[in-house]
């Protein structure tokens, strides 16, 4: 890994980071890595005694990846997972066609949510 600027901590780039070092480094916040953890079974940082989370110089390019691409390009996280994992075209369309945003599930629901509630209202009134 080329020496990345945002590590301003004169250890070597391939060095270990912390997960504090990455989050302050990325501007990500610690319980978002945590979480990704979880999400995106690649992201395997070095868990130490006490549970110490470091990340190697793979872990962290994983992470800016998934930044850009749920943050910056409008992938959701599973459209993200499916994009590092190989499964889906590196564009947000894709990813919306695999996993549909909040809002678009949203717009393909209220549709149904309203002739349900017309139904329920005059089964009421019967």
């Amino acid at each position: 890994m080329a020496s990345d600027p945002r590590f301003n901590d004169g250890k070597e780039p391939d060095a270990l980071r912390t997960i504090g070092e990455v989050a302050q480094a990325l501007g990500i916040k610690q319980h978002v890595l945590r979480y990704w953890e979880q999400q995106f079974p690649m992201l395997k940082p070095l868990k130490r005694s006490g549970g110490r989370r470091y990340y190697r110089a793979e872990d962290v390019r994983i992470v800016d990846t998934i930044d850009r691409l749920v943050n910056r390009e409008g992938y959701t996280l599973k459209g993200a997972r499916l994009a590092l994992q190989g499964g889906a075209k590196a564009d947000p369309a894709a990813s919306a066609a695999a996993a549909p945003s909040a809002a678009a599930a949203r717009t393909d629901v209220l549709p149904q949510l309203r002739a349900i509630r017309g139904r329920l209202a005059a089964a009421l009134e019967s």
